[in-house]
């Protein structure tokens, strides 16, 4: 393998520095254009529950697609092929059961957040949980992760400080969303995956044609690399977690997580909200082309630039693109850390005025809502700053240290979320000592696993050793299986819920009339599905499903 002289920084050419410009000044007007009127609870944190499937889809892509991805995908692209692209692939089903299974009981149950529908299913102790450990997830694996993953690629590629672009791209980001609320987040990420498409996919050609197509990059790079199903002692991506670890992260994450769901509960209706998870399904497929790709494209021609992983995709940027793509590209990674971090925002603030503060002061004015909110979201932005510079001791590719942080975060809350909606016997006793279970186990494997890299290899019990040494996605499993078991043990052995509670909150129940007003004392809710609605998406989904396993039999 044959490597070629690299360049490691430039200035940004004027008409680079023009490109990020118009962009910047595109996203401010989006987001300004929509701070203009007085706006509603319902305006603010579901805009107005009137937006369709396109800008729901986009959305829900943008939300998720950030730095870190572009970072860790193409990092571990760089460092072990296309296996990590299991998560993306993963990621196209899991949105069709968010779509076809959990968005009839989120719209039905008029909720405004997740903690909400789990105090209705389960108990007020239950909303807390998810909404502290939600909080918590958001300076971990999002706030802190996108920051340092923007900061890597433009000190690499530009020269530009970490704590200097983290701070700036903080306050961009927060100005238009604390102005305009979900709809400017929603609108603004719409032009956002449209430049992050154009950006990412322009990188992937121009690097394809420098190795002379995918056909020579395969006699580049080891044959593993483009083999996605892995053995089962894989120390990353083995089959077995993957497919029955990796689904547990995705429900918890695309089915019940607020920064993603929320987009959802914005829709008109429940045809447009289930036609906006099939087209971020569809969209979900590209990351493994236009992110995981180029990184191993960066291994095949500048080997010796990528010992580091996470500077795969910073290699090519500089490398490759002639002035003026260098601008689009750069864009295209701001408005990926931009829309990421406005979802967090806005869905942060949403879980602290609604969750927490308006329960203890019920009778707060709107503007007193929206102002904690936004103190409290930057005290968040302020963790997630101090956060970045420890995130290394848990893995040198970054998104596998996002995804093994999610895994000791998700069995729990998905746990109660697919058995609450399946099984009305289930309380909120049994709820919440999965809940707990769940959080005592993954804050050991996490706080050993800090240990035990920050000392090299200091535990020798085998019992602590069979914690550390599992594969995250095993350990998942795992977490899944114990959470499940005491969630059902507990509850059968305390009173069964009251089956008038559980109206439009459980498949046995979820045509049965509510008998109380939603908790934000808000009755409006989007229509169900029409039949045209509901005949298209079922078309669109299967074209998606087989899709997907196709591209899977190809790459086996």
């Amino acid at each position: 393998m044959n490597s070629i002289a690299t360049v490691t920084h430039r200035n940004l050419a004027t008409i680079d520095l023009v490109i990020i410009g118009v962009y910047f000044l595109l996203v401010f007007c989006i987001g300004f254009y929509f701070a203009r009127k007085e706006r509603t609870s319902t305006d603010y944190f579901l805009a107005s529950r009137d937006i369709g499937w396109f800008f729901i889809g986009a959305s829900l892509f943008v939300s998720n697609i950030s730095t870190e991805h572009f970072i860790g995908l193409s990092g571990t692209g760089a460092s072990s092929g296309l296996a990590v692209g299991h998560f993306e692939w993963l990621a196209c089903l899991i949105l069709l059961i968010l779509g076809w299974v959990f968005v009839p009981f989120y719209l039905r149950s008029n909720v405004f957040t997740m903690p909400e529908f789990l105090e209705r299913r389960f108990n007020r102790q239950c909303a807390v949980y998810l909404a502290g450990i939600s909080i918590i997830a958001y300076i971990f694996t999002k706030i802190s992760v996108q920051l340092y993953a923007a900061s890597v690629v433009l000190e690499r590629v530009a020269g530009w400080s970490l704590w200097k672009t983290a701070i700036i791209l903080v306050i961009a980001t927060g100005i238009y969303t604390i102005a305009g609320g979900l709809a400017a987040v929603i609108y603004t990420d719409t032009v956002q995956t449209l430049i992050l498409i154009a950006g990412a996919c322009a990188l992937t050609f121009i690097g394809l044609h420098r190795v002379g197509g995918l056909e020579h990059l395969r006699t580049m790079v080891p044959a593993s690399y483009f083999h996605m199903i892995k053995p089962a002692s894989d120390p990353n991506f083995p089959w077995t977690g993957i497919f029955f670890g990796a689904p547990i992260l995705g429900i918890w994450y695309w089915c019940t997580d607020q920064v993603i769901v929320q987009r959802v509960l914005s829709a008109r209706d429940e045809g447009h909200a289930k036609a906006g998870t099939i087209f971020a399904g569809f969209l979900k497929i590209l990351p493994v082309f236009m992110l995981v790709l180029p990184g191993i494209i960066a291994f095949a021609l500048f080997p010796e630039q990528v010992v580091k992983p996470d500077f795969a995709y910073p290699t090519l940027v500089l490398n490759l693109l002639p002035v003026g793509l260098v601008g689009l590209v750069m864009a295209a990674l701001l408005a990926a850390v931009m829309g990421a971090m406005s979802s967090v925002f806005n869905s942060a603030s949403t879980l602290v005025t609604l969750d927490f503060y308006k329960k203890l002061r019920p009778q707060a004015s709107e503007k007193q809502l929206v102002n904690f909110g936004r103190i409290a979201t930057g005290f968040m932005v302020v963790l997630g700053l101090l956060w970045v510079p420890f995130i290394h001791l848990i893995s040198s590719q970054l998104y596998i240290y996002l995804q093994s942080v999610q895994a000791y975060i998700s069995p729990p809350i998905a746990s109660c979320f697919v058995l609450g909606i399946l099984w009305t016997r289930l309380n909120g006793t049994g709820a919440l000592s999965s809940l707990w279970t769940g959080f005592v186990m993954g804050a050991t494997r996490f706080v050993l696993e800090l240990v035990d890299r920050g000392t090299s290899g200091h535990f020798e019990s085998p019992a602590i050793r069979w914690i550390i040494d599992m594969n995250f996605l095993h350990y998942a499993i795992f977490m899944f299986i114990v959470c499940s078991l005491v969630l059902i043990v507990v509850s059968l052995m305390t009173p069964a819920p009251d089956r008038r509670k559980l109206a439009g909150l459980t498949f046995a129940t979820v045509d049965e009339k509510m008998d109380t007003i939603p908790l934000h004392g808000i009755a409006r809710k989007p229509a169900k599905e029409t039949p045209t609605e509901r005949m298209l998406n079922i078309v669109f989904s299967l074209a998606l499903l087989t899709t997907v396993v196709g591209l899977w039999i190809y790459f086996r």
